[in-house]
C-alpha cells in the first residue's frame, strides 16, 4: 500500500520528493479501522498557495485511500 500511495503522490505532483511512514504501531491503543501514514512532500508546485491549499491537494489525491484503507494522515508540505 505505502508503494501505490507514494506512486500516485508522486504522479500527481511531478518532481516531487514523497516520503512515506507507516506510523500506525503507535496507534495500537484504539480501535481503528486503516493506516495511520505521515508524508512529507516537497514539490515546487506548492508555491504561491497556502499551507491549507497545499494540503488540500494532497487529500484530493489520497481521497480514495481516505475512505477505508487509510485511518490518519499526517502531512507535511514543503517547496523546494
Amino acid at each position: 500500500m505505502l508503494d501505490r500511495i507514494k506512486q500516485k503522490l508522486e504522479a500527481a505532483f511531478p518532481g516531487a520528493k514523497v516520503q512515506i511512514a507507516d506510523t500506525s504501531a503507535g496507534h495500537e491503543t484504539h480501535n481503528s479501522s486503516g493506516a495511520h501514514l505521515a508524508v512529507v512532500v516537497t514539490y515546487q508546485g506548492f508555491a504561491g498557495k497556502s499551507l491549507v491549499e497545499q494540503h488540500q491537494m494532497v487529500y484530493a489525491v489520497l481521497k480514495e485511500e481516505m475512505k477505508e484503507q487509510v485511518h490518519a494522515l499526517k502531512i507535511k508540505t514543503r517547496i523546494n
